[in-house]
């Protein structure tokens, strides 16, 4: 049988065994409603608390201010829908061209149904914002800036807390930053910060699970209505043993991240190398991306047929975002990027882990040059 090599990471992660086993193990007991009165859901109820403060503890913020969602896509959602609801006198709204997905589909409902402003700040060729761009756009009408700390296709690393620094000193706006590309991978903060979205399943964890960090003093309009789960911020009756599993997820992601360092940047350097010495290999990702994170061209042989042909051999990669992977557009980070259509259409992302080897980035070059010899 082929042996196959998972590399694609930023789409989603193989489960930690710790959280798998402990997973399975609560879930046989603990099914009760955590807003039961009995003691079954009382204690259910305490567990997920109890992960709440953890995880509050880690990001050192408060424990009320931790909302368990279902993943960074409602999470992304809920901030720029439920502060921009929240303040019906703000119409304006500033994001980037290379947002995930959720966010653009979330400003575009904005500006479409309720007749907001949008500002897409542009990137440069390393797929950054320049804070000079968010100055010139930042006025008393924005009600929010979303900017992504790490860019899901390129691995591009965003000036964070320089923009958040500025929004601060110099505007009324909330600051929102999509962390799921960078947890696990970069050390978080939420200074200057209003609110972040983080996922489960890109470090490790459950799928369905997440949440947003909320600042007490951020106004909101939950984006799902119920009870009051989630201090009525998030109806539903709560996924409790799910939420719970989420501090462990986040505590040994932070550890791995300490621990796996210098492997995954001496596989990510080593793989860069290599690709470099393959004639018409375009590197896309910025030389000071995200370890994990490779994003490349090879010009004559289109995205989707690459992909088909890697897979072939046992190599699982990806082109762009999965939530758009069955797009036949070209990659629009890409192109905010500055890079040809024909570039945009021709990528491929490898996303790495700690799982991942030297040796299979050896085995990806040797398939990848086949690939280029049959088909380029």
């Amino acid at each position: 049988m082929q042996h196959r090599v998972y590399f694609d990471n930023a789409s989603t992660s193989n489960i930690n065994p710790e959280i798998y086993e402990t997973y399975c193990r609560l879930l046989k007991e603990n099914y009760a409603n955590s807003e039961s009165l009995y003691e079954e859901g009382s204690s259910i109820n305490r567990m997920m608390e109890k992960a709440r403060s953890a995880i509050a503890g880690l990001l050192e913020v408060s424990p009320d201010e931790i909302i368990f969602t279902s993943g960074s896509c409602e999470s992304n959602t809920s901030a720029i829908k439920g502060v921009s609801l929240a303040l019906p006198e703000k119409k304006h709204i500033i994001t980037t061209a290379v947002e995930h997905s959720s966010i653009m589909n979330a400003c575009s409902q904005m500006e479409k149904l309720f007749s907001y402003r949008v500002s897409y700040l542009p990137v440069d060729q390393s797929g950054k914002i320049r804070i000079s761009d968010l100055i010139e756009e930042l006025d008393e009408d924005t009600a929010l800036v979303s900017i992504m700390m790490v860019n899901n296709e390129s691995g591009a690393i965003n000036p964070i807390a320089e923009a958040g620094e500025y929004i601060k000193k110099h505007s009324h706006a909330y600051f929102h930053t999509d962390m799921t590309q960078a947890a696990g991978k970069l050390p978080l903060s939420m200074n200057n910060i209003d609110l972040a979205s983080i996922s489960a399943h890109k470090i490790e964890g459950l799928k369905g699970s997440g949440i947003l960090i909320k600042k007490r003093h951020v106004p909101f309009v939950p984006l799902i209505c119920g009870g009051e789960q989630e201090s009525g911020m998030r109806g539903g009756t709560s996924n409790a043993v799910v939420n719970a599993m989420l501090a462990k997820t986040l505590r040994l992601a932070e550890e791995g991240r300490i621990q796996n360092h210098d492997r995954i940047a001496q596989m990510h350097d080593h793989l860069i190398e290599k690709l470099q010495e393959i004639p018409g290999i375009e590197l896309n990702s910025p030389t000071d991306s995200v370890d994990s994170i490779i994003n490349f061209s090879y010009e004559k042989i289109p995205s989707e047929v690459m992909q088909n042909a890697l897979n072939q051999k046992g190599f699982m990669v990806s082109a762009r975002s999965t939530c758009d992977s069955h797009s036949v557009n070209p990659s629009y980070v890409l192109t905010a990027m500055g890079y040809s259509t024909r570039r945009a259409s021709c990528c491929i992302r490898v996303s790495l882990s700690a799982r991942n080897t030297i040796p299979e980035t050896d085995a990806f070059i040797c398939a990848l040059k086949e690939i280029i010899e049959h088909y380029g």
